[in-house]
């Protein structure tokens, strides 16, 4: 595997884990609207209140796939950009990846929240450390 591929596959697949909470969310609302727990008038203009507890809960795995990802996504083309992903920030992608996927399948399973607290707090510090890495390999190490 090349180094660029090396780097770009964690973000493959953090691509591909939002769009499968896409899917899934845009199926647990269609099973709703079908089941008649939800009429399309309640939530056409973006409500999120009327929806039912399933669809509720996949819709918030898969918005909180749009927040702190975004700083990876921009780690990862700095250090593309730069020529500073390095094995260490390699691994690194890889934590965050892995924290994250088992902080969306808490998320959409139990939701037991301390336990999606934790993992997200890993999640932070792992994406914390990549910002490091990179700053170290840009700043002081060179």
């Amino acid at each position: 595997m090349s180094s660029q591929a090396a780097v770009l596959t964690p973000v493959f697949l953090q691509v591909a884990l939002t769009f499968a909470l896409l899917v899934a969310m845009g199926r647990a609302r269609v099973a709703a609207r079908r089941a008649g727990q939800i009429r399309t008038k309640d939530v056409a203009l973006g409500q999120t209140e009327p929806w039912p507890e399933r669809p509720k809960q996949i819709a918030r795995a898969y918005h909180n796939q749009l927040e702190t990802p975004t700083l990876f996504y921009v780690a990862v083309a700095i250090a593309l950009a730069t020529g500073k992903a390095d094995g260490v920030f390699v691994v690194l992608e890889w934590a965050w990846l892995v924290v994250r996927m088992a902080h969306a399948y808490v998320h959409v399973t139990s939701n037991h929240v301390p336990t999606r607290f934790r993992i997200f707090l890993g999640s932070v510090l792992a994406l914390a450390a990549m910002w490091i890495w990179l700053a170290v390999r840009t700043f002081v190490i060179g």
